[in-house]
């Protein structure tokens, strides 16, 4: 005998997914009338509201995606995103699609309608692609989605948070500036991430201020990840070699330290280094690294607190919000030798 979804109870009762969700978990957004039309179908066709099923009543799920989780960034939006849910008696239910080769993959608009017939009443996605379809789809399963730094430009009818990178990049690059840096590497954004072209541009504004040209072979692409710093090798042992850099992250930052000791190069004396997240890994590394704050906890608490919100008392989309960052000095920059 086929299992009985929420969806097939959904169809049966003639609503949505998300008003037989919302029906069966009691919100107060659902008339009365609605309520028990769906409670009656539930019961006649015997829908279990176990593994994959709803919410106990007084429970919101929120179907959190990551890229990865392999990472300092990830790790400290997640502890904000864990502990908010707590609070507001939420469920989260974490995904990556980094690595996941079976369909559907975490993230996609298939897997959207899996895991919204599986229990899933909101979306948050962390620097996940989203598509308008994307947005489309979380409309018509009346499941709101909310997104941490998109990778992307963000879709009409989605909700974006994400903090001021343009401005990040410009606290970073005046601060190196100020302390006699001229030859100044930007390492390790994507060329289609959308928060590292911004980072980049306030780099690129700053030297421009600064009446420096921002030269062509001292801005290297990358991942995010540690492994960037390698394509800084050629450049830290040339004849002209950088005296600063400016990573696009904290993981970026620290692949740099690597990097650095392998070549005999000591951060700050020979190389300054400032980062972009102040993750949990800044104030531990050795040296503890200079860095652009990002408020990530703030961000991960505010995704998780709006998608509940949305879910209790739908309303009409909420604008971008952009949190502000500021830089935190620590050990890893100096004057250049």
């Amino acid at each position: 005998m086929a299992e009985v979804t929420l969806g097939v109870v959904a169809r049966t009762a003639g609503v949505s997914k998300g008003t037989a969700s919302k029906a069966l978990n009691r919100r107060g957004d659902i008339s009365e009338s609605t309520r028990l039309r769906v409670e009656e179908v539930a019961r006649r066709l015997g829908y279990a509201r176990g593994r994959g099923a709803a919410s106990p009543a007084g429970t919101t799920t929120v179907s959190v995606v990551f890229d990865s989780l392999d990472n300092h960034y990830a790790s400290t939006i997640l502890d904000a995103l864990v502990t908010e849910a707590a609070e507001l008696d939420a469920a989260v239910v974490l995904s990556t699609w980094h690595r996941v080769r079976r369909e559907p993959v975490p993230g996609g608009v298939p897997w959207l309608e899996r895991a919204h017939a599986r229990g899933a009443e909101a979306f948050v996605f962390i620097t996940t692609p989203v598509s308008a379809q994307h947005v489309a789809t979380c409309r018509r399963l009346g499941a709101p989605l909310v997104l941490v730094d998109p990778a992307a430009p963000t879709p009409l009818g989605a909700m974006s948070i994400g903090a001021t990178n343009w401005r990040g990049g410009v606290q970073a690059t005046e601060h190196l500036l100020r302390l006699g840096h001229r030859r100044i590497v930007f390492l390790g954004s994507p060329p289609a991430s959308t928060p590292g072209n911004e980072r980049l541009a306030g780099y690129r504004s700053a030297l421009h201020r600064a009446g420096m040209p921002a030269e062509g072979e001292l801005v290297v692409a990358g991942s995010f990840s540690p492994a960037d710093a390698d394509r800084l090798v050629g450049l830290l042992t040339g004849p002209d070699r950088p005296t600063a850099v400016f990573a696009a992250s904290d993981a970026v930052a620290l692949g740099v330290v690597d990097v650095a000791r392998r070549l005999g190069l000591r951060v700050p004396d020979d190389l300054s280094l400032v980062g972009f997240d102040d993750s949990y890994a800044a104030p531990t590394a050795s040296p503890p690294l200079t860095t652009v704050r990002q408020p990530l906890t703030d961000m991960g608490a505010l995704a998780v607190r709006v998608a509940v919100e949305r879910v209790r008392a739908p309303r009409t989309a909420t604008p971008p919000v952009e949190m502000a960052t500021r830089l935190v000095e620590r050990a890893s920059t100096a004057p250049p030798p």
